[in-house]
């Protein structure tokens, strides 16, 4: 059938509006299947991200923060992994609820929703902790608050702190309430180990020591850097895992915190050169995973010096840092000495002589402690059997050689270590040949 114009021109127009109608039909639904999509896209994303502060509770806490919940309650589990280390240390309970504001990012905070003293101290990147105390003079009352950037530390560093104030209504001197709130957050059950920020380590190893009397008897400025938190954290290591020490460290915190006379001078006075120089030894040579409990110094073995023809005997452990040989040699003179038996320096290395392995490791050597001056010398090796000449007076101390943070409970083994002035008495036998026992062939270099 044939159309007229005007009908065709009418069925053209027909035609375009049903495309445009199609068309835009098509325009308007695109959009939203993409929006669909991104919101799940998002969702997926965003599935460990807060939108705004909200409260989290546990026993002990209860936190407000713009961390995620998987975040919050992670921090929750360690935050109450602390607070029962803590409190088993210091044989109290935490008395009441931490509360905590913990902070991510504050444009997720609405304004006036945080204290401008924690405000401050959050833009500043760290924490800090307010503590109210109301006392009768024999009871008081106590109500802590923490504000705190939400790194790994500072939340826990600024509990232990809140933990004090709750329970003692004190958190201590300076140097024992940051060094004890650094503690804190390091702390590991049945770990005695260092775990500490590798930038302290850096930090500490590349920088001049602070000695003991700048730690305790420091102006008190709380908050005043992250470095000097770090000696005090140093201090307070020595002195809690020391076996040395520790037995007097938690008492005098206690006295401290539950406002009794005592001091660090009244404390470790008669041991402040010891003390010192275990500090300044830890700073030297701790890494992470250090053990101050197996490198302590013996201070009670009796030395005495080799004047005839009988050798002094001593037991070397793999599993410790210098030990007493028991001996007080004297510069220029000449010793035999054998170190018979053999040990492990991890628990999957081979078992070695006091000559150790390839690589020196396991090898016996020694240094020289001067007890007038407190100076040790420099390291020198020994190794099974050979004869020494010392370059110094002084107590002679061995041990076997390693890393410092290496040596661990995984350490195995004992070496029977003898010397004696060379030229006198029966001559050692090198406790390397097969069969050999001592007394017999003379001492000599390998």
């Amino acid at each position: 059938m044939c159309l007229s114009v005007a009908a065709k021109k009418v069925d053209m127009w027909l035609r375009i509006l049903c495309a445009v109608l199609m068309v835009s039909f098509f325009i308007a639904e695109a959009p939203a299947q993409t929006t669909k999509s991104s919101k799940a896209t998002a969702a997926t994303a965003n599935k460990n991200t807060a939108a705004g502060p909200r409260d989290f509770r546990s026993k002990n806490f209860v936190i407000h923060t713009d961390l995620s919940d998987e975040d919050a309650q992670e921090l929750l589990g360690r935050l109450e992994n602390m607070v029962k280390l803590i409190s088993t240390y210091w044989g109290r309970p935490c008395r009441q609820v931490i509360e905590c504001y913990v902070v991510k990012d504050l444009a997720n905070w609405p304004q006036g929703s945080i204290e401008p003293e924690g405000l401050r101290s959050i833009r500043d990147g760290a924490g800090v902790t307010r503590t109210t105390v109301r006392t009768n003079g024999v009871n008081f009352q106590a109500k802590s608050i923490v504000y705190a950037v939400a790194d790994r530390g500072t939340p826990q560093h600024e509990a232990v702190h809140a933990y004090c104030g709750q329970t003692f209504g004190t958190t201590g001197p300076l140097w024992y309430s940051e060094g004890m709130a650094e503690m804190g957050q390091y702390w590991k059950e049945n770990n005695s180990s260092v775990n500490c920020h590798p930038a302290v380590v850096e930090y500490i190893h590349n920088t001049e020591p602070k000695s003991l009397n700048a730690i305790v008897n420091a102006e008190e400025v709380t908050g005043d850097s992250w470095e000097n938190y770090a000696w005090r954290w140093a201090l307070c290591h020595v002195l809690a895992t020391n076996p040395n020490y520790a037995p007097r460290f938690r008492p005098l915190g206690i006295g401290m915190l539950t406002g009794q006379k005592v001091s660090f001078e009244s404390v470790y006075g008669t041991m402040a050169k010891e003390i010192s120089f275990e500090y300044l030894f830890f700073l030297q040579h701790f890494d992470l995973g250090y053990r101050a409990d197996l490198c302590a110094w013996d201070w009670k073995a009796k030395f005495k010096p080799l004047l005839g023809a009988v050798p002094i005997t001593s037991k070397i452990k793999a599993k410790g840092g210098w030990q007493p040989t028991l001996v007080t040699v004297k510069s220029g003179t000449q010793y035999d000495f054998m170190a018979d038996g053999k040990w492990r320096t991890s628990k999957d290395s081979d078992e070695v002589s006091a000559d150790g392995a390839d690589d020196g490791r396991g090898k016996l050597v020694g240094v020289i402690f001067d007890p007038d001056g407190y100076v040790l010398g420099e390291p020198f090796d020994l190794g099974a059997f050979g004869d020494w000449t010392a370059p110094d007076d002084g107590q002679l101390f061995v041990r076997a050689n390693q890393p410092w943070k290496e040596i661990d409970d995984e350490d195995s083994g004992t070496v029977t270590f003898k010397i004696k002035p060379t030229g006198k008495g029966q001559p050692f036998v090198d406790p390397r040949r097969p069969g050999a026992s001592s007394p017999g062939a003379r001492s000599g270099n390998p």
